[in-house]
């Protein structure tokens, strides 16, 4: 199930690619299953059906899915999937611009490394709650 949250600051097409290229790479949706179709999908998350068609139309032009003219959008296996190197480079300049940033938040190196290896350990756990942090202590770091 994908999940929009209408405070967010992705828009809600980028949720759903998001939601489905997780889906996709962790498995839930298997390699060659069909996903719903754009009005299904759109209902079941009430949203705009064209907000739908524009997540499929990414995710289609990113190599996440393929669509069988008149019988809907399938998954690709993960290790189908290329890169998209702009992407990646992209990705890479927003990391290294918010690690900079958070390094001038923490001056201490290693409170700054702990939190660098938490940060890492929740992003490659599929965990989203390192940004969702209010005052912590030392210790939680």
């Amino acid at each position: 199930m994908i999940e929009i949250d209408l405070k967010s600051r992705k828009s809600i097409y980028e949720q759903v690619v998001r939601g489905i290229k997780e889906q996709i790479l962790s498995g839930i949706i298997k390699p060659d299953s069909r996903l719903p179709s754009v009005r299904e999908l759109s209902k079941e998350l009430t949203v705009n059906p064209n907000t739908v068609q524009k997540a499929f139309g990414l995710l289609e032009s990113q190599g996440y899915i393929y669509s069988v003219s008149g019988v809907g959008n399938f998954a690709h296996s993960p290790s189908e999937i290329q890169p998209d190197r702009r992407m990646i480079a992209q990705a890479s300049a927003q990391i290294r611009d918010d690690i900079r940033e958070l390094r001038m938040i923490i001056p201490s190196t290693e409170d700054f490394i702990a939190r660098l290896t938490q940060i890492f350990s929740q992003a490659t756990a599929g965990d989203d709650t390192a940004t969702s942090h209010t005052h912590e202590s030392k210790d939680s770091l």
